[in-house]
């Protein structure tokens, strides 16, 4: 637990809107994770700069949730504050050429979506699929059906530790395979908001796309909690396949599953700990491994206190962004 004298100082700063020793699996998608010694809300992006601002001013350590999606906390939570993205705010401007959407991180990709689908804009119809916020998919190059984030991304204001707020271009976050130069850890910076070009297309054939990439998703996909993809599909290959070639489909540890319907979904199927989770992950890993030698990296994030971590999962935990 962070220090009492850390805690003090928030509850000073903050007052009644930070919360204390708060279930994180109340604010993910797969329902699992454990206490926050303190959570906060931000509601706008300027309180979520203001408040990430305050994090590195008093050394106290800190992670941004937006959804909840694509992450795994532990069950032994996180030892810092929690501070849970709700700036959701969505403008469209069709007066410029091009037309762009602009949206504050927190807000659902699925929203951007939908606002675009009642004015016949083009182009980010994907966006409809994805269960994060703009922030993480910014941050992780989030993408469906061939399509990903960095294609439609024009600049983003982004908060950064030493060189304070700025807006980026999409080249300066060196964007590669569901990566980014913040996701790889070279960058201690949080995305406020982001801005997507977008075109003016038929609304009855954006409808009729969106709708298509809907029922496509629902029909792969596995209903219930999780997080998402768990690995990211090899060079020419589908992690899905691979796993289940290794008979996996169906596995239980507590109340995980690794589903019989998409093995590259791991379902909570009620009661599950972050530690099921996180021994399936493994077993599919070594499994997929030994029998056809490819390592299977995981596309999801891990945060918070574990122990005995693999070495193919190091690069995935998530760091506090505090001070060295």
């Amino acid at each position: 637990m962070i220090a009492e004298k850390m805690l003090q100082e928030l509850r000073n700063r903050f007052g009644g809107i930070i919360q204390e020793n708060v279930l994180l699996s109340n604010f993910t998608t797969m329902n699992v994770g454990g206490p926050a010694d303190a959570l906060i809300v931000a509601h706008s992006a300027n309180q979520l700069a203001d408040t990430i601002q305050t994090m590195w001013k008093l050394r106290i350590p800190f992670v941004v949730l937006g959804s909840g999606s694509n992450l795994l906390v532990s069950d032994k939570g996180i030892r810092g504050v929690a501070i849970i993205n709700h700036a959701h705010n969505i403008k469209i401007d069709t007066h410029h050429d091009p037309i762009t959407v602009w949206a504050e991180s927190g807000a659902l990709m699925v929203n951007i979506g939908k606002k675009l689908i009642l004015r016949g804009l083009s182009g980010m119809e994907w966006a409809a699929t994805i269960p994060g916020t703009v922030g993480g998919a910014v941050y992780g190059n989030a993408g469906a059906f061939g399509k990903e984030t960095c294609r439609n991304l024009v600049s983003a204001d982004v908060l950064h530790k030493i060189h304070g707020r700025d807006i980026w271009d999409c080249d300066r976050f060196e964007y590669s395979y569901r990566s980014s130069n913040i996701k790889r850890n070279s960058e201690k910076a949080i995305v406020l908001s982001a801005t997507f070009s977008v075109e003016q297309g038929d609304m009855d054939e954006v409808k009729e796309k969106m709708s298509s990439y809907k029922k496509r998703r629902a029909k792969i996909q596995p209903p219930g909690p999780s997080v998402g993809s768990v690995f990211r599909n090899p060079i020419n290959d589908k992690a899905g396949r691979l796993i289940e070639a290794v008979g996996l489909k169906g596995r239980k540890i507590g109340g995980g599953i690794i589903s019989p319907k998409h093995a590259n979904f791991i379902i909570n199927l009620g009661g599950a700990k972050a530690q099921d989770i996180f021994d399936l992950i493994i077993i599919a890993q070594d499994q997929v491994l030994k029998e056809f030698g490819v390592s299977l990296v995981p596309e999801i994030e891990l945060i918070g206190e574990w122990e005995h971590v693999p070495d193919f999962l190091e690069s995935n935990i998530h760091r506090y962004l505090e001070d060295e």
